[in-house]
């Protein structure tokens, strides 16, 4: 949806919008094969709209949606203003599987061109994961432009290794070194609301999942089970004189013998939302966006000393646990990949989980050295896995997937919080033997349906 919004964008700039008969889109490899079951191609229909995914709202997606299909009309360039009314639809696109574009798998090429056939506009872009694209040409310009950004940094690093020699050198905790980071370019306040707005769409796209029954779309007739997961948990957690589940001050009650089932229900919460096409927070991947709400939630309500916590104390929870989660994603973007189109579903929820377990570290009074720690646990013990969504859909496995390594990163925190930071095998280490691992994978399980579960499994 960005790459087309940002085509969209430029189309527009260009004064030819009026002189555009006909649009041409190309999708190739991994984001050709999985295009349907993912959802890519009524993204791209909404971006090439102008629509961008952080800020349309999940009914303007079901509006626009259901007006394409029923006229097969396609208002190019139109959010916001006029546009140019074509007929397409996703059956006009070009899917191209058995292509791979030399730079990413998840390649797209728009084409424009007039009514004599001359090219209007055209640009190529590539996903490369977590909502990151990169256009064709303007690789080499990009990393420049990173690593100019880097620069101005009070703190830059790249590795674990430098992140925690910052933390040596300063005295601060990884997540206050990414706060200093942060502060370069906006204030503490700014960035305190920031993260906070990041929790609340957390929070709203678990709430909005809770109230949706029935099966996932897609053909595979899964059904939801967050719903009924979340009337059994509140019947089994009442206590007998707090029907309601809420404490005197408000504040929800969590039994702490459940505290698993709670994370597994608000990990399959977002992941039933993200299967169905809803608003997500990509973290670090719409794949993975499970596994970072549902170990802050534990965080929140069953980490020591939580059940005292005032208003306060919870915010800056979030803050610290989305700070030093943040950090750990720095060190996979730089040093490897969060795309499971290149890497396997290691790059989505390795990372993830891996993510998640230094927040939780962090915010439960880790040191550098135990957060570094938590991080590599974690991913240590999501090497080697696969992406093989049946369908092509991100479903089956994908959903309890995100339930099993947020679990795993509650479990790394807590080891790693028991050690005092000292292992065998670094973070950094870790990380480049899962970009290796990736390399060495076959490309049928990276994001592709073409082994594993997906052709192991009779979809009907």
């Amino acid at each position: 949806m960005r790459a087309a919004a940002v085509f969209a964008e430029e189309l527009k700039a260009t004064g030819k919008l009026a002189d555009v008969a006909s649009l041409r889109v190309d999708l190739y490899g991994s984001l050709a094969a999985t295009g349907h079951g993912h959802g890519t191609l009524t993204a791209i229909l909404l971006g090439l709209e102008g629509f961008h995914p952080e800020l349309i709202l999940p009914e303007e997606v079901e509006e626009r949606l259901a007006s394409i299909a029923e006229t097969g009309i396609l208002n190019l360039a139109g959010a916001g203003g006029e546009g140019m009314a074509l007929p397409y639809g996703v059956g006009d696109m070009v899917l191209r599987p058995l292509t791979v574009l030399p730079r990413h798998t998840n390649g797209m090429t728009f084409t424009v061109t007039d009514a004599e056939g001359s090219v209007v506009h055209a640009a190529t872009f590539f996903s490369v994961g977590g909502g990151f694209i990169v256009r064709e040409g303007e690789e080499d310009a990009a990393q420049q432009e990173l690593d100019a950004s880097k620069e101005v940094l009070p703190l830059p690093f790249r590795t674990a290794a430098e992140l925690l020699e910052h933390c040596a050198v300063t005295g601060l905790g990884i997540a206050d070194v990414m706060f200093v980071n942060e502060k370069a370019s906006r204030s503490e306040e700014e960035i305190r609301a920031g993260l906070g707005h990041i929790w609340s769409v957390m929070e709203n796209c678990v709430a909005t999942s809770l109230k949706r029954e029935g099966v996932l779309p897609g053909g595979l007739k899964v059904r939801r089970r967050a719903p009924d997961w979340y009337e059994r948990l509140k019947k089994e957690t009442a206590r007998p004189e707090d029907t309601d589940n809420d404490d005197q001050d408000g504040q929800d009650h969590y039994d702490p013998r459940y505290w698993q089932e709670w994370v597994n229900l608000v990990a399959l919460a977002v992941n039933e939302e993200n299967a169905s096409g809803g608003r997500v927070v990509t973290a670090p991947t719409n794949g993975a966006a499970g596994i970072i709400p549902a170990v802050l939630f534990y965080a929140l309500h069953f980490a020591p000393g939580m059940d005292q916590a005032t208003q306060a104390d919870r915010d800056d929870v979030v803050v610290r646990f989305l700070l030093a989660a943040g950090a750990v994603g720095v060190l996979y973007k730089e040093q490897a990949s969060i795309s499971g189109a290149e890497v396997g579903c290691q790059g989505e929820v390795g990372s993830a989980s891996s993510m998640a377990a230094a927040g939780l570290a962090e915010v439960m009074g880790g040191t550098p050295a135990q957060v570094e720690n938590a991080a590599e646990i974690a991913m240590e013990h999501n090497l080697g896995l696969t992406c093989d969504p049946i369908g092509g859909l991100v479903q089956v496995p994908c959903i309890e997937r995100n339930a099993i390594a947020a679990a795993k990163a509650i479990n790394a925190a807590k080891m790693a919080l028991w050690g005092d930071g000292t292992h065998r095998v670094s973070l950094d280490e870790v990380i480049i033997t899962m970009r290796e691992t990736g390399k060495d994978m076959s490309d049928k399980y990276k994001e592709t349906a073409m082994g594993g579960l997906a052709v192991n499994v009779v979809e009907c």
